[in-house]
C-alpha cells in the first residue's frame, strides 16, 4: 500500500471549457439532476442552480454525521454543487416568477424534476417555454417518466433500484439487496447528461429546434441490467440471482482479511488462472475446457482458488496471480482509494483548496483545508474541464445573476426584504 497524498488543486475560476456557451437553469433537487448538471458544469457551461431560500436544494441536507463534524459533513453537496451558480428565488412570489421566467429565456438547457404536470401547473409548459425559445432543451427528471400507469408516483431511486431488477439479482443469503449508494440516480444523471448534449447538437448542427427529454431513472437502469429479460423472453426461464457470467471469477478473501478481484473471462484468462493455482492440467478436463462447462462446476474451482488465497497475503495474492499475467487487483475502500499511487498519479480524486493556509497533509491524506472529491471525469485532451468553483453557499450567487437580467439594485433590496429571494 503507498502513502502517496492525493494532489492539492486550487480552483481555476478564468478556465473556459468546451461547454463555456451553455447555460443551464437547474430546477431539481437531489441527485439525478444534480448529477446531470455537474457533467455539464465541469465541462465550462454556467449553470445556475434555482433553489428555495428558505432550504435550498434537498442534496444540501445530506450530512454524515461524525465525532468531528457533529452536525454532519455535507459531502454530497460539495462534490455534486461543484461548479454551480446558486440563485434562491421563492417561485410563490409573481416577481421571483417573472425573473425566472426571464432566466429560462437566456438559457440553452432547462432541468427539473418535479412530479410529472407541476411544470405545466406553474405555467412554464414546454410549449410555453418553446414559444419563448423555441431552442431550448428541457429535460424532465422523474422516477418512472412523463408517461405510464406510474408516472403519478412518487419515485426515489430505491424504488427504481427494486422495480428494475437489481435488487433481485444482487441477492444475499435469499434476500433483495438494494445498494447502499444512489445507483438509479447517478445513472440516469449520466445519461441524461448523453441525453442533453444529443439535444444540443439537433439545435446547433440540424433543425434549430429544441425539444423535451423524458428523463426517467427507471429507463437507464433497465439498460444496464444485461440480456435478463431478453433471456426470459426466448426461452421461458428465469436467470438465477447472482448468476457468474464467466468462471473462473469472483472476490477471494486472503489471509490478512483483505480482498481480492478475479476475473478469467476469457479462454487464455482462465489458463493462467489454472496455471497460478498449480491445476494447469484442469484445462485438458471436459468439465472445465470452456466457460460454459466451468460455470457448471464452478464451485469446485472457486474452492480451489479459496484454497491457495486463504494462506497468502493480499499483496502475495496480488503477486501470485500478476505473475502469471492474470487480470486481478485489489477490493478498496475509501482509505485505500486516497492513498493509492495509481490513483494519485491519475489525479482521480484531488483535494481541492477551500481556504487558504499550508497544504501540509493531515492523517487523512490530505491537508485540512481542502475538500476531497472526484476529478473532472472523462479526461480531454485538448479541451479539459476544470474545477473552477466550490459548490455555493444558498442564494451565493442571486444578486449577480439578477444584475446580469437587468434587474436594478433597488428592486434587488426590495425582493430580498420580502422573502422572494435570499441574497448574500
Amino acid at each position: 500500500m503507498s502513502n502517496t497524498l492525493l494532489p492539492v488543486i486550487h480552483p481555476q475560476p478564468d478556465h473556459v471549457g468546451p461547454l463555456a456557451s451553455i447555460r443551464v437553469v437547474d430546477l431539481s433537487r437531489l441527485v439525478a439532476g444534480n448529477m446531470l448538471s455537474l457533467q455539464l458544469a465541469d465541462f465550462g457551461a454556467d449553470v445556475i442552480k434555482v433553489e428555495s431560500p428558505q432550504s435550498g436544494d434537498t442534496l444540501r441536507h445530506w450530512h454524515e454525521v461524525h465525532d468531528d463534524y457533529p452536525d454532519g459533513y455535507d459531502g454530497w453537496w460539495r462534490v455534486y454543487g461543484r461548479n454551480k451558480r446558486s440563485l434562491a428565488l421563492n417561485l410563490r412570489d409573481d416577481a421571483a416568477m417573472a425573473h425566472l421566467v426571464a432566466l429560462i429565456g437566456t438559457a440553452q438547457v432547462l432541468i427539473e424534476s418535479f412530479r410529472p404536470g407541476t411544470l405545466e401547473a406553474m405555467g412554464l409548459a414546454p410549449e410555453v417555454l418553446h414559444r419563448r425559445n423555441p431552442k431550448l432543451v428541457i429535460v424532465r427528471v422523474s422516477g418512472w417518466g412523463q408517461s405510464g400507469s406510474q408516472r403519478d408516483l412518487p419515485g426515489f431511486g430505491s424504488l427504481i433500484e427494486g422495480f428494475s431488477g437489481f435488487a433481485h439479482k444482487h441477492q444475499s443469503n435469499g434476500s433483495p439487496q438494494l445498494p447502499n449508494m444512489a445507483l438509479a440516480d447517478m445513472v440516469a444523471g449520466l445519461t441524461g447528461a448523453f441525453a442533453t448534449m444529443t439535444a444540443l447538437r439537433e439545435v446547433e448542427v440540424n433543425s434549430g429546434r429544441g425539444q423535451v427529454i423524458d428523463l426517467s431513472l427507471l429507463d437507464p437502469m433497465l439498460a444496464i441490467m444485461g440480456p435478463d429479460v431478453t433471456h426470459y423472453a426466448a426461452t421461458g426461464r428465469h436467470s438465477p440471482p447472482q448468476t457468474k457470467i464467466a468462471s473462473p471469477r469472483g472476490v477471494y478473501r486472503c489471509k490478512d482479511g483483505k480482498w481480492i478481484a478475479l476475473s478469467g473471462s476469457t479462454q487464455a484468462m482462465a489458463r493462467r488462472v489454472f496455471e497460478a493455482i498449480g491445476e494447469a492440467t484442469l484445462f485438458d478436463d471436459p468439465r472445465f475446457a470452456t466457460n460454459a462447462a466451468r460455470l457448471q462446476h464452478d464451485v469446485i474451482i472457486d474452492k480451489m482458488i479459496n484454497g491457495v488465497v486463504q494462506d497468502l497475503d493480499r499483496d502475495a495474492c496480488l503477486r501470485l496471480f500478476q505473475s502469471s499475467g492474470v487480470t486481478v487487483g485489489p477490493i478498496y475502500d475509501a482509505h485505500d482509494l486516497i492513498h493509492d499511487a495509481h490513483i494519485a498519479t491519475r489525479a482521480a480524486y484531488v483535494a481541492v483548496r477551500h481556504a487558504a493556509g499550508s497544504d501540509e497533509a493531515v492523517l487523512d491524506g490530505a491537508p485540512s483545508n481542502t475538500t476531497v472529491m472526484h476529478n473532472i471525469t472523462p479526461t480531454l485532451s485538448d479541451t479539459p474541464g476544470a474545477v473552477r468553483r466550490l459548490a455555493p453557499g444558498l442564494g451565493e450567487d442571486t444578486r449577480v445573476i439578477l444584475v446580469e437580467l437587468g434587474v436594478s439594485q433597488a428592486d434587488i433590496d426590495e425582493l430580498c426584504e420580502k422573502g422572494a429571494i435570499e441574497c448574500r
